[in-house]
């Protein structure tokens, strides 16, 4: 990861919601859980090899050649593709991860 700005902003954003969840539930436990899903979800969200990602579902399985450049000369800067599959795979995980996590704050 080229920049941590995004990265340290997460585990602040991280902190925040543990003192809150904290605060409100009174428990030790439900904030460890915290922690644990909030750094599964910034490490599926933030440190993936997106250059690996960023192509069609059905490519996933196929290594990745990567181009060779000079040093001198920095590759161009990849765009991030929308592909609806993707998109579809990440909303479920994340959206069943994120409902378990609430349904055990919550009690």
């Amino acid at each position: 990861m080229a920049d941590d700005s995004g990265l340290r902003r997460c585990l602040v954003c991280l902190a925040m919601i543990m003192v809150v969840t904290g605060l409100y539930t009174h428990s030790w436990k439900k904030t460890c859980v915290t922690y644990i899903f909030g750094m599964f979800g910034i490490c599926g969200i933030i440190l993936p090899d997106w250059e690996f990602f960023d192509r069609p579902v059905s490519q996933w399985t196929s290594p990745l050649s990567v181009p060779l450049h000079p040093p001198h000369i920095p590759p161009p800067p990849s765009r991030f593709r929308f592909y609806p599959m993707r998109t579809i795979i990440y909303a479920m995980v994340y959206g069943y991860a994120f409902y378990q996590w609430w349904m055990y704050i919550s009690t």
